[in-house]
């Protein structure tokens, strides 16, 4: 079937942000007081933070929070001294990051949009690009990886998250409601095109997001044929999932953006 994945997304992401979903929730006061004595931490997947030595020094790096609304690290990026843009599709979220900025003073800047598209953005705007676990929510990365590789200035780096691929084998009714982990998918995945209808119309009328299984061709070799070095990767659970004992199902990525000098590239560490 045919429709606007993006709109659909934004207004499930829209009513997630009001249930109070996990990562729309925005930081607390203390937590931005702390970020500003250098003392925080940022997630691209679930529960590890991100190496620290990943964002080198922040104060007055032009950062891009990709798909990275809800209050939560582009806040904390901000008083940690960078200059930060957070981008999303969803209204909500932004209007999350908004509300801690003027609560705690900071700068920030909110742009709403497909991440697909940063044609807003001039060659070269940003430093580093923080991109947490969000491309599952478009049915196509090789323009997300491309777009990134753009607006990112010579030297500037990469972070993201996503998830392993797997994790879309399994029959989602078995594994929530009778505890089973049962293959049932092919990768690539998509909700369009592998869901029953009865399933398919289910989140559609439930305003539940679409997602899509991307493969680890399509996360990591997208990432290189874009342009980018990846110098940086670790595994992470969703901490405390049925499928957690027996195997990671996020990865996180540092890609740089060389240097070019004449016909040599210079990688910056």
């Amino acid at each position: 079937m045919e429709m606007d994945i993006i709109k659909h997304n934004r207004e499930a992401w829209n009513r997630r942000a009001a249930l109070g979903n996990t990562w729309t929730i925005p930081v607390d006061r203390q937590t931005v007081e702390h970020a500003k004595t250098g003392n925080w931490d940022v997630f691209l997947t679930p529960t590890k933070p991100v190496p620290r030595e990943w964002f080198g020094d922040l104060k007055n790096k032009r950062v891009l929070c990709l798909a990275s609304g809800g209050g939560q690290q582009g806040p904390i990026l901000a008083a940690a001294g960078a200059r930060v843009t957070v981008f999303d599709n969803s209204p909500a979220q932004l209007e999350h990051d908004r509300m801690v900025a003027e609560r705690d003073k900071l700068r920030i800047v909110t742009e709403l949009g497909d991440m697909r598209d940063l044609t807003r953005f001039a060659n070269g705007s940003f430093d580093l690009i923080f991109h947490p676990v969000s491309n599952c929510f478009v049915d196509d990365i090789e323009s997300v990886w491309f777009e990134c590789y753009r607006v990112l200035a010579p030297g500037g780096s990469l972070l993201a998250g996503f998830c392993n691929p797997l994790l879309y084998l399994f029959d989602p009714h078995q594994w929530e409601e009778n505890g089973r982990l049962e293959v049932r998918f092919k990768i690539p995945y998509s909700d369009l095109e592998q869901l029953s209808a009865e399933e398919l119309q289910h989140k559609i009328l439930h305003q539940e997001p679409l997602e899509f299984g991307h493969s680890l061709e399509q996360q990591i070799a997208g990432q290189i044929s874009a342009g980018f070095v990846i110098t940086g990767f670790y595994e992470d659970s969703f901490g405390g999932e049925l499928i957690d004992p027996y195997i990671d199902t996020f990865i996180a990525t540092r890609a740089f953006k060389p240097n070019k000098v004449g016909s040599s590239l210079l990688i910056t560490p």
